[in-house]
């Protein structure tokens, strides 16, 4: 019954506070949540900060897959989150690295679609890429191909050619061949209104030329949260919290996990696009719908200065 499904609770002040209190893990999403760019949202800092220094597990878990973890970690420190190590960043190229060199044990080589930050991610785990000469003469017809892909992975790629799009396609011709996807975002804000085209353009690309689906390692699959479980100890999902911006990924993702979820409106979605999936018929829909909502992760900041008067 439509209206039936609770949800959307816009949430502050002490029942934030409890709410913190009631977690161990908070999981983060960065962009529109921490940050825009080279920008970071307000307060954003100084609230991460604090959750780490009053004995949070924090931990970031991002589909971007267009930067190492080790840049992550440069990025944090240059917006003022000083208090980030590498072991709390989880992006969905490391977790790809993860998937291909502990999951399925890659015995071959790995044919990315998509940036150099992907392909280091994977070569910083040992995983071996395929690396080919760039000849602006090749094409499909007369191009090499490389011996001995056992995987094709789809990432960010902003210097996208058909050219790689028809010899993935080829590599996926073998059953044997793993089709694998960072993400399947379909596209990322810019400013002045225009959009980028994310990972699940060009993912959508390639199932339809190779009539295969992809394995998504990035949210809202729980493989990531398998990752962060495996690296610490005593992850209980109960004592978890997701906050993202994006419904059909951070959402579903926490809902896949069996998180509580949290939408911040400093991003992609807004209050009335959680309130339709709420409202749906469907109750598919509902996997959607975030159990909290706060205009953005600023508003925590009352509830650590609340903290910080009780203890002097």
């Amino acid at each position: 019954m439509a209206g039936a499904f609770k949800g959307c609770q816009k949430i502050r002040g002490p029942q934030l506070r409890n709410l913190l209190e009631a977690k161990d893990f908070i999981l983060l999403d960065c962009d529109g949540v921490l940050w825009h760019g080279e920008k970071a949202v307000t307060g954003a800092a100084t609230v991460v900060n604090s959750l780490i220094r009053n004995g949070k597990k924090v931990v970031f878990v991002t589909n971007n897959c267009t930067r190492p973890r080790e840049k992550y970690v440069h990025k944090f420190s240059r917006l003022g989150f000083t208090d980030v190590m590498l072991e709390q960043i989880f992006s969905s190229s490391y977790c790809s690295a993860l998937y291909l060199r502990d999951v399925v044990k890659i015995s071959g080589q790995v044919f990315v679609m998509g940036c150099e930050a992907l392909r280091s991610e994977l070569q910083e785990a040992g995983v071996p890429c395929v690396v080919e000469a760039e000849d602006p003469d090749a094409t499909i017809y007369n191009c090499p191909l490389a011996p001995d892909v056992k995987a094709v992975l789809v990432g960010h790629d902003d210097k996208m050619t058909f050219l790689k799009l028809a010899k993935a396609s080829c590599y996926l011709r073998d059953p044997d061949c793993l089709f694998l996807a960072t993400d399947i975002d379909p596209w990322h804000p810019l400013s002045g209104g225009r959009i980028l085209p994310g990972s699940g353009s060009l993912t959508a690309a390639l199932e339809v030329s190779s009539g295969r689906k992809a394995t998504v390692i990035g949210k809202p699959s729980r493989f990531m949260f398998e990752c962060i479980s495996s690296q610490f100890e005593g992850v209980d999902p109960a004592k978890c919290l997701m906050i993202g911006d994006r419904l059909e990924t951070d959402m579903l993702f926490g809902a896949n996990c069996r998180l509580d979820t949290m939408l911040t409106l400093t991003g992609v979605s807004q209050t009335k696009d959680a309130e339709e999936y709420r409202d749906s018929e469907l109750t598919t829909n509902h996997s959607f719908v975030p159990d909290y909502i706060v205009d953005s992760i600023a508003d925590f900041l009352p509830a650590f200065e609340e903290q910080d008067e009780q203890s002097n």
